[in-house]
């Protein structure tokens, strides 16, 4: 029989068991105005954001592929080399860097060349060939020095250079062919056979009995003309006769004689007048003074008439001598009338004698055979001289390629080593690294060329860019369209150390950027009231609010750039209230 202590504590125990179970049963159960005041939103609350000081950059993200620049196909512009045969490679264009004056390829063994210029090759240049390609060959074998004129002309010192550069890379320069040789020769040949049939039907036309006499006169005539004239000339050039000369001297031997004759008869008459003859002498007598008596008078009558007669000679010698200068000169201008008659007389006889020589030729039945012979010489000539002119030293028009820029880099080949040469044979870029992509309408309205931009590897590496181009003059490798609704972008890295073409990229192009640290808030904040004016709602308590008026400036990443009556840290309502 159980304790009545035990029985007590198993009924309290009971009792607490039964109320715990109780208590646990009333927390879990709720009135219905409880479950929905549980289940009410809480209070509403402002949504806000700090005001910030800082720079604001607005940018235009894109992704883009790396590539090198400019890509440009390359085609031959005809044969290579001066065979027909057909246009084999034998060695095909190189991957890699590409220097001006470097060999891109062989055809059928022959060199083609890389060359700087705008203007394409589209033609043989041959000697005596002109125009700008040339002229901007003569350019392009000077930067590589072989000393070239610059007078657009494809001439021998070209030529000379020409034949340099393929040798310097150990080839030769494109000559004649055998059948070009062998056509020059035969047209020489042509021309020395027309030459001396013309001299055979010449012979024949001048030892013939109807002009042989005459071909005799006219060289008589000939011989007769060159005589007259030199005669003429002798007398022209030389003055008077020899009997002319001599009496010209006997006249004036006989002044000089007449006025020595003169002077001693003058020299006399003088002395016989200055030397009075002296009185005859008387006997003296003592004391008586002597009486003077007059001076004797010379008698000069005989010497006066001696200078008289002198001066007579004299003036009779002079006048004979003044007589035989002018009968000189009568006798050479006489002379001299008849012998431009002779030569007159002798032109008319040449001429008179060609007029009969070559009336006689005209009627000779040889005359037509030289005609005919003159003919084929021009003939032959000119055929000569035409084909002369491009004979020689030659460039094929496949054995130049011109580039807009070199050096370059070849980025895809077309062309195969045994394969027949058509179309394409390969795609030269710049050496320049360039990124390309694509970005909507209407964010290209809001980039410009010039712009800067960042350029980011997968490998978190960045590279400063500029933008180069947008829309069609980005273009696109192998002339890609961009996807519809969007333009193009071009891009160039202003660096190229650690880039890799054919890497996909990450670009952001700056459109706008604040020079100085600006407030910004984000653009959720900014309200625009009826009035148009732009305002935000600065919270200065708790779900207490004032408007504030601002101006907005630049706009990037959510934020934009206000100024007006608010200050950094304050709070700007977002959303909310």
């Amino acid at each position: 029989m159980r304790s009545p202590r035990r029985l007590l504590a198993g009924v309290v125990a009971g009792v607490v068991v039964v109320a715990g179970a109780g208590w646990a049963v009333g927390a879990r159960l709720r009135s219905p105005a409880d479950e929905a005041a549980r289940r009410a939103a809480p209070a509403a609350s402002l949504v806000t954001a700090a005001v910030e000081r800082r720079k604001l950059v607005s940018t235009v993200v894109l992704s883009g592929m790396l590539e090198y620049g400019s890509p440009l196909p390359v085609t031959l512009a005809g044969v290579v080399g001066g065979g027909a045969e057909l246009q084999r490679a034998t060695r095909a264009p190189r991957k890699g860097r590409l220097r001006e004056g470097a060999v891109l390829m062989e055809v059928n063994g022959r060199p083609v060349f890389a060359l700087r210029g705008a203007v394409p090759m589209h033609r043989t240049i041959a000697p005596g060939g002109k125009g700008d390609d040339v002229r901007q060959l003569q350019r392009a074998l000077r930067r590589l020095g072989h000393r070239a004129p610059a007078s657009g002309v494809f001439d021998r010192a070209t030529i000379a250079a020409v034949t340099r550069m393929y040798a310097k890379k150990g080839y030769e320069a494109q000559q004649p062919t055998l059948t070009e040789r062998q056509t020059y020769e035969s047209l020489r040949k042509a021309v020395r056979t027309a030459r001396e049939s013309l001299a055979t039907e010449r012979q024949a036309l001048d030892r013939g009995r109807d002009v042989l006499p005459l071909k005799v006169r006219l060289d008589n005539a000939e011989k007769d003309l060159k005589a007259a004239r030199a005669a003429l000339a002798e007398a022209e050039s030389g003055g008077l006769t020899p009997a002319d000369e001599a009496d010209l001297a006997a006249a004036d031997a006989a002044v000089r004689t007449a006025r020595e004759r003169l002077l001693e008869a003058e020299q006399a008459l003088r002395q016989a007048i200055s030397q009075p003859t002296p009185a005859p002498a008387s006997s003296p007598t003592a004391g008586v003074t002597a009486t003077p008596q007059p001076t004797a008078t010379v008698d000069t009558s005989l010497l006066e008439l001696k200078v008289a007669n002198a001066r007579a000679d004299l003036a009779a010698a002079q006048q004979a001598r003044d007589l035989a200068l002018r009968k000189a000169e009568e006798a050479g201008k006489a002379r001299l009338a008849e012998l431009r008659r002779a030569v007159r007389t002798a032109k008319e006889a040449v001429v008179t004698a060609e007029q009969a020589l070559r009336q006689a030729r005209q009627l000779s039945p040889a005359r037509m055979k030289v005609a005919g012979a003159r003919a084929d010489v021009a003939a032959a000539e000119e055929m000569l001289a035409e084909y002369a002119r491009t004979y020689g030293v030659s460039i094929p028009p496949g054995e130049v390629v011109f580039l807009p820029n070199l050096p370059a880099r070849v980025q895809k080949v077309a062309a195969k080593p045994g394969r027949p040469v058509e179309g394409e044979v390969a795609t030269v870029t710049s050496s320049a690294f360039a990124v390309t992509g694509s970005v909507e309408a209407a964010e290209a309205e809001l980039l410009r060329p010039g712009m800067k931009a960042t350029v980011e590897l997968d490998s978190g590496r960045t590279y400063q860019a500029r933008l180069s181009a947008v829309g069609e003059k980005a273009g696109r490798p192998g002339g890609e369209e961009p996807p519809e609704g969007s333009r193009a972008v071009l891009l160039t890295p202003s660096g190229r150390a650690g880039l890799r073409a054919g890497v996909a990229v990450t670009v952001r192009v700056t459109v706008g950027a604040t020079e100085e640290p600006v407030l910004v808030v984000p653009v959720a904040a900014v309200i625009t009231s009826a009035d148009g004016r732009a305002r935000v709602r600065i919270e200065y308590a708790t779900d207490r609010t004032r408007d504030v008026e601002v101006r907005t400036g630049l706009t990037a990443d959510g934020n934009v750039e206000v100024s007006g009556a608010l200050k950094e840290g304050e709070r700007v309502v977002v959303s909310g209230g």
